[in-house]
């Protein structure tokens, strides 16, 4: 069986959203318990992940020294959040089996350079500034927006992933035995350009959407999607919540189309686990600690391409 973890945030900072380097080194290695479980039981593993903790970090430093020096490039930031968090889940996971044959790698996300995002970018990503500190960030040519009392916020591009160039060698590397990390955050976004050389760009990939092209990519069995709840609810802060079960693809996304889940949270999960069923595979959304459990069948919201009679 082969199987692709997605990561969500929750794992890589404290319960109460921290993420200094202690906080992050303790949530992956907490992560890493259930990891460990599907990959002693003899399935290959992909292991993707979040990096937006990590991502706005460095955000923070590059503009704590705009005056100094010019702000590291958002595909920069990416790429060196890969290498973190698969440095860091490395070591949880050599710890968990010492025995295990692991690898980081550093992965990109090919989109279109002419994806409606970029025209009219939306995504807001790091945090809020007074306007004389966002106007020297503007004078580095990023985008910034006036959001009211708050103070002005970054937005940047959030386009559709189209292909994961770094395939080839994940599936190598799989076939060689090892468990491989990549494709982190969605992958480094990069463009193509008419000469055919690749390009990097400013934008933030949804790493739900990254994940399932991943999966259907490498013809994944399964994919779970791990997040900090049991599975996929209907009704959420209502008398009348549903947790989901074994649900068809048709039925989850007519929930989605009446609201069941919220755009910056559940929702892209969900869409994610509909594309990936879609094509065949089975999806699964369920809580961290449920992951070995989740990839037998027996806890969360497992997405199929069934039709229900």
């Amino acid at each position: 069986m082969r199987v692709v973890i997605a990561l969500g945030g929750n794992a890589m900072t404290s319960p109460d959203g921290r993420a200094r380097p202690e906080d992050q080194i303790a949530a992956i290695r907490r992560a890493a318990g259930p990891i460990a479980a599907v990959i002693a039981s003899g399935a290959e593993v992909v292991l993707t992940h979040g990096n937006g903790p990590q991502v706005g970090n460095l955000l923070v430093k590059n503009e704590m020294a705009a005056h100094v020096v010019p702000p590291v490039p958002l595909d920069w930031c990416g790429a060196q959040t890969q290498g973190t968090v698969g440095f860091v889940l490395l070591n949880a996971l050599t710890e968990r089996l010492p025995e295990v044959r692991a690898t980081a790698l550093v992965t990109r996300a090919l989109v279109d350079a002419h994806d409606p995002g970029f025209m009219n970018p939306t995504k807001p990503i790091g945090r809020y500034l007074s306007s004389a500190e966002a106007a020297l960030m503007i004078q580095h040519g990023q985008r910034w927006e006036d959001r009211g009392d708050r103070g002005w916020r970054r937005v940047v591009a959030s386009p559709e992933p189209r292909a994961v160039l770094d395939a080839p060698a994940i599936e190598t590397l799989l076939r060689a035995g090892y468990a491989v990390i990549c494709n982190g955050g969605g992958g480094i976004p990069v463009v193509r350009e008419a000469d055919g050389r690749l390009r990097g760009v400013e934008a933030v990939i949804d790493k739900d959407l990254g994940a399932a092209l991943l999966a259907h990519t490498l013809n994944a069995d399964t994919m779970v999607i791990a997040t900090d709840v049991e599975a996929a609810v209907i009704g959420w802060g209502t008398p009348q919540a549903r947790p989901l079960g074994e649900i068809g693809v048709a039925e989850l996304r007519e929930f989605a189309s009446e609201g069941h889940f919220a755009s910056g949270s559940m929702g892209p999960k969900v869409e994610a686990a509909c594309r990936f069923a879609e094509n065949g595979g089975r999806s699964v959304i369920t809580s961290l600690d449920s992951i070995a459990d989740a990839v037998n069948g027996a806890v969360g919201t497992t997405v199929t391409n069934q039709v229900r009679s």
